[in-house]
């Protein structure tokens, strides 16, 4: 049965808060009341989160507003009435898929009425079958690139709630399921729209239920491009596209026609997915230059974990087009053995987790091989590490 669902904390949305509070801010009625709902769902929602992310094995993150939406675009809304020598990794052979897609018919009981199980054909709703097909093609690239079964390693199922709320601006994982709001039709689209946008969400319970980083300052923004990354790499694995063919936006798709902008994020260069009158330019930095050192509350973006994540999405872009071949296979499984390697700190800085892919890349192809050498040069030319 049903239960509502009473939002709290910190919610690791694909749009950041301060997006929201932009539109909340110098957007225009409907669209601000909207994105202002939305920002207050995605606290309630956040609460529980925490709560539910402490009894898994990994505690989730504790800070406040996330969510796919950066804080400070939603403050513009506030007060508006296969590398050479890599090693294949075998798939688990008793894996299974299991998806179940709800309805919440514009409520936010969650996690709403039953539309789709696994293997059944679809019924016609176009939001609730590209959560299928996104919740698939995530655990699709976590199975093959990484032998993962699933978000926790041991089969949990994927639920995924859509038409959440009433214009609600954002997708999000809550700490058990997927929940996809309609967006308002004026700035943001379906959040269903962007597999990658899936993937990002998703892959925050990979890190609820491994490295388990607190989401507050560096440790937040490694939180943050950990899930871009994963979902850059769902993206390109469902296109067959190499690092070099990729486009490595984030967030493609979601924004209207109306807003100035081709993504919410761009990994190959920071700072260039849009700018907009009432959305802003896009903070993020690509260097430690041009770090964003703020206050670590909820209206700064908990120390910018959306903004500074900028500085280590550009470095596995590097990492990744240095290595050459496709992202899962390249530099992905360093990534992703620093992650789930024991050791990683829940306060691990950009500096440690750099050292924990420089690990990986030596333990798997030799401190003097030139994957390590691409991983070693992409923290160089981001300023985590110190030049040669």
């Amino acid at each position: 049965m049903a239960t509502p669902r009473d939002p709290g904390h910190a919610v690791c949305g694909i749009i950041p808060p301060h997006l929201l509070r932009q539109i909340a801010r110098a957007g225009e009625d409907p669209q601000a009341t909207a994105a202002a709902r939305t920002l207050a769902g995605g606290l309630r929602v956040a609460g529980n989160r925490e709560v539910r992310a402490a009894r898994s094995r990994r505690a989730g993150p504790p800070g406040a507003g996330a969510g796919l939406i950066p804080p400070h675009l939603r403050q513009r809304l506030d007060g508006v009435p296969t590398a050479e020598g890599a090693t294949a990794p075998f798939a688990t052979p008793d894996a299974t898929l299991r998806r179940s897609i709800h309805d919440a018919q514009q409520g936010t009981t969650l996690p709403g009425v039953l539309v789709r199980e696994e293997g059944q054909a679809s019924g016609g709703d176009e939001s609730a079958d590209e959560a299928y097909d996104g919740l698939g093609a995530t655990w699709e690239l976590f199975h093959q690139a990484f032998s993962r079964n699933s978000l926790d390693d041991e089969g949990m199922a994927l639920i995924a709630t859509v038409h959440y709320g009433q214009a609600f601006q954002n997708a999000f994982w809550d700490g058990e399921q997927m929940i996809f709001g309609d967006g308002d039709g004026v700035y943001f689209q379906s959040f269903t729209n962007a597999v990658d946008v899936i993937g990002h969400e998703l892959t925050h319970g990979v890190v609820q239920y491994t490295a388990g980083l607190i989401y507050v300052a560096q440790p937040g923004a490694l939180h943050e491009s950990i899930a871009d990354c994963s979902g850059a790499m769902v993206k390109q694995h469902l296109r067959g596209q190499s690092a070099q063919e990729a486009d490595w936006l984030i967030g493609e798709g979601l924004f209207t026609d109306r807003v100035q902008g081709v993504a919410l994020r761009s990994m190959k260069t920071p700072g260039t997915a849009y700018d907009d009158p009432v959305l802003g330019t896009d903070p993020q930095p690509a260097s430690m230059e041009d770090y964003a050192d703020l206050p670590h509350d909820a209206e700064n973006d908990n120390g910018g974990v959306h903004i500074n994540s900028g500085i280590p999405n550009r470095a596995f872009h590097l990492a990744a087009t240095g290595i050459g071949g496709t992202s899962w296979e390249g530099a992905g499984p360093l990534w992703y053995e620093a992650l789930t390697r024991p050791g990683l700190p829940k306060d691990a800085d950009f500096a440690t987790f750099a050292a924990a892919t420089l690990d990986a890349a030596a333990s798997r192809y030799g401190e003097n091989s030139a994957q390590h050498a691409a991983v070693a040069d992409a923290w160089r030319r981001v300023g985590v590490t110190p030049g040669a």
